[in-house]
């Protein structure tokens, strides 16, 4: 902090050199002016900070309903030369265009995984902390605010609300002194910014409904405080301050887009502590209140890509570091929102569907060969980025490793003087139905070589060509029989409605190899499987995202809570948190020790949770550490050999650096697809075949369906398409079909699931196409399923 600046002793050379200022502003006034912003800030790590934008579509945002401020952020400007000219040999420089794309990164480079590391820093931050100035005294309470709103509103004498706007946002100082809840307390700590919020919220909310003189007067205390001058690092006080500012609502306006760009730079090239207490500030917002600031970095990235009218802004050359200040700031809210006990938004609420139009594997491309460094990348933010322009991504980079490696079969082939066949562009699996588990593994094993090539199934003895429908039926019947509870690899969890890895020992853990290598075929090949892994599974998929490079390395080991145990065995995990939250003396009562029990075919062993566990007992000083360590060893210790298998066999396939944007949640959507339905979609979206969409019985299906209950409009689904989760594209991906089915209208209907197709005899009234429907799709499994 600079303590001269904020120091009111020095009142004469403070006046003379307001006065030198107005007089060089006289002098300036015939001069045409250019329509720019703020001049850049000077901070200890933005000499080199900026960044490059992406190019791409149009997204229109709300038009600013205030007037520009070209012409008063130019004269401040010139005036603020001025008075270092005078008063200070620092000079403001302008940004070096060629190295725009450039402000350090906020969170650790991503292939790592590690989007932001807010929660490995201490709870307080050890660092020198610079004294805080005497704040102002500043007696005016919210009630009294909102008294002198009134009062303003029924007279129309807006002075003394005029005037507490003027005083309040002045500067840095002024806002801490009116918005802080006690002046003389410092409230250094994470865990309370010290802000009235009500206040804060009450002022705001206020704004919009003043006159605009008022609102001005706003703007121009903002910009007055933006172009000081930092010296050394910022007090809390200037961290409130910054907090305050960016929940400004007059920001969603365009007008005021090149004054908020300058904040969210300052902002965004704060230092790593500051960073830290800003995040924890940000999570004890109001979820209306996080949204509205989530919301308005959106629009301002799609508008500033994408500007209704160009010139509002600033040509791209001089202000390309504004995209990525705000993306820097969206991961400080990002952080926040992961670091809540419960996310205070959706993540996808941080999607920017703009983002789905622009050159998506240029960004791709760029992160890939300059990753987290001073060239910019939305890539470095996957968070903004929507799962379907994700799966994009994923999609052409697979396209683009199948035409490589086939195109390397060619030549290898031609080099060896050997006639080149289509076959060899292809995976092509031969398996017998009898033997479908066997010799799918056989031939995998076989094939390694070839996973990244494209699929074909052919089974033996069978006439035809695999247009897909081969594919996904080999698919679909390849993990029923995996997943069947007789078959023991997997156990089925009725309460949650999951899968879990077996614990059993065996000799070989090939077949799980399998598992994992069908999911990675099915992400690689867009298909969706009928499959139920609960979160924690996809978490432990992606860690690492990468195959390590050293192989003692442990892989498919993530840190796990009883939140994830909830979602596998919530019997379990209800009496693990009755532990935890027992009143009385918990080793007399439970008279448990670091010891756990596992019945294997018909055998019960024990296992020790931690060396000597069976003499240590649970008492009421351990029990968290017990808690703890039985969960690990449930999701983690136990199954690691199986999982292991999985994690090799799912990453043979997607070695896709693409899969590092992903969270948990969406490699679950890639692979099993999206649980909400929209049959008004799949309604506008199906085919017809001896039918037309104008045909009676045509408009009995989609009245009847129309009205189903979700779990009957699930049941059709997965009836009809072998699972009741939607790909990442949506209804229109899945290609569904009605088929006029010509035999007697005593038939029930019959789907061919390979190929989504739903044949429909043409039935007499509604009445009787609702109770055939329900009984088809209620009784699906052993009849009318192919």
């Amino acid at each position: 902090m600079n303590e001269d600046a904020r120091d009111p002793s020095p009142a004469a050379a403070a006046a003379a050199v307001v006065e030198e200022k107005d007089k060089k502003e006289e002098e300036e006034k015939g001069k045409a002016e250019e329509r720019e912003k703020l001049p850049p800030i000077l901070t200890p790590s933005s000499s080199s900070s900026s960044s490059t934008a992406a190019s791409g579509a149009s997204e229109r945002g709300a038009k600013g309903q205030l007037s520009t401020f070209s012409s008063f952020i130019s004269t401040a400007s010139q005036k603020k030369e001025v008075a270092e000219k005078r008063s200070s040999p620092t000079q403001l420089v302008t940004p070096n265009t060629k190295n725009v794309r450039d402000l350090p990164p906020i969170c650790l480079d991503v292939r790592q995984k590690q989007r932001l590391s807010i929660d490995s820093l201490s709870a307080e931050m050890k660092t020198p902390v610079p004294p805080e100035p005497a704040l102002p005294i500043r007696t005016k309470t919210m009630k009294d605010f909102q008294e002198d709103v009134e009062k303003a509103k029924s007279s129309g004498e807006w002075k003394e609300v005029h005037d507490f706007y003027l005083t309040t946002f002045d500067s840095f100082l002024e806002l801490s002194a009116t918005f802080k809840k006690d002046a003389n307390t410092p409230f250094n700590t994470t865990e309370d910014s010290g802000i009235n919020a009500k206040f804060v919220n009450a002022v705001y909310d206020a704004l919009l409904n003043t006159p605009q003189d008022i609102q001005k007067s706003v703007l121009k205390g903002i910009i007055n405080s933006l172009l000081r001058e930092w010296k050394g690092p910022r007090s809390k006080d200037d961290l409130r301050a910054y907090f305050i500012l960016l929940q400004n609502p007059q920001f969603n306006n365009t007008s005021t887009y090149v004054i908020y760009a300058h904040l969210l730079r300052q902002i965004a090239t704060l230092v790593e502590v500051d960073h830290h207490f800003l995040v924890h500030w940000f999570k004890k917002l109001s979820q209306k209140r996080f949204k509205q600031l989530v919301d308005r970095l959106l629009q301002f990235i799609s508008l500033r890509l994408f500007p209704a009218k160009p010139e509002e802004f600033p040509p791209m050359t001089k202000c390309s570091w504004w995209i990525p200040s705000a993306a820097k700031v969206l991961a400080l809210l990002n952080a926040a929102n992961d670091l809540a006990h419960l996310p205070l938004i959706p993540y996808t609420d941080f999607y920017n569907s703009t983002l789905d139009h622009i050159d998506l594997m240029e960004e791709y491309h760029t992160w890939q060969c300059f990753g987290n460094s001073r060239r910019f990348s939305f890539c470095q933010y996957p968070f903004v980025i929507s799962i379907a322009a994700k799966k994009i991504i994923i999609q052409r980079d697979s396209e683009q490793q199948m035409i490589s490696i086939a195109r390397q079969s060619l030549v290898d082939k031609v080099s060896r003087r050997q006639r080149p066949d289509m076959n060899m562009l292809f995976l092509n699996m031969k398996v017998r139905r009898t033997h479908l588990v066997s010799d799918s593994l056989d031939e995998l094993t076989r094939k390694r070589g070839d996973l990244k090539k494209k699929l074909k199934v052919t089974f033996v003895g069978e006439a035809g060509l695999d247009m897909g429908g081969l594919t996904k039926e080999w698919f679909l019947l390849l993990i029923r029989q995996i997943f069947h509870p007789d078959y023991g690899m997997f156990a089925y969890h009725k309460d949650s409605h999951c899968h879990w890895f077996s614990s059993f020992k065996c000799d070989n853990y090939s077949e799980f190899r399998l598992v994992g290598i069908l999911m990675g075929l099915a992400v690689y090949n867009s298909i969706t499987l009928d499959i139920r892994f609960p979160p924690c599974c996809y978490k432990k998929l992606l860690s690492p995202p990468i195959v390590p490079g050293d192989q003692s390395r442990p892989v498919g080991i993530c840190s796990v809570s009883i939140d994830d145990l909830y979602q596998i065995m919530p019997e379990l995990a209800h009496g693990l948190n009755e532990l935890l939250s027992h009143d009385g003396n918990v080793e007399e009562d439970f008279y448990s020790t670091f010891q756990v029990f596992q019945e294997e075919f018909g055998v019960i062993k024990s296992y020790n949770l931690k060396p000597s566990g069976d003499k240590i007992p649970v008492n009421n000083q351990n029990r968290k550490e017990y808690v703890q360590l039985y969960i690990d060893f449930l999701l983690n210790k136990s199954i690691y050999k199986q999982f292991a298998a999985f994690y090799y066999g799912f990453h043979s396939v997607c070695t896709s650096n693409a899969l590092m944007l992903l969270r948990p949640e969406e490699v679950e959507i890639l692979v099993c697809g999206s649980p909400e339905l929209d049959m008004h979609a799949l309604q506008r979206n199906t085919q017809y075949d001896g039918y037309v969409k104008t045909d009676l019985t045509i408009r009995y299906f989609w009245d009847v369906v129309l009205g189903f209950p979700l779990d009957l409009q699930k049941k059709l689904l997965h009836f009809t398409t072998g699972s009741d989760r939607v790909p990442v594209g949506g209804m229109a991906d899945l290609n569904f079909k009605i088929s006029k089915h010509g035999t007697s209208t005593n038939w029930l209907p019959v789907a061919h699931t390979c190929f989504n197709q739903l044949c429909l005899p043409p039935y007499k009234n509604k009445k009787e196409l609702k109770q055939k429907l329900i009984i088809g799709i209620s009784n699906s499994e052993g009849f009318g399923l192919e």
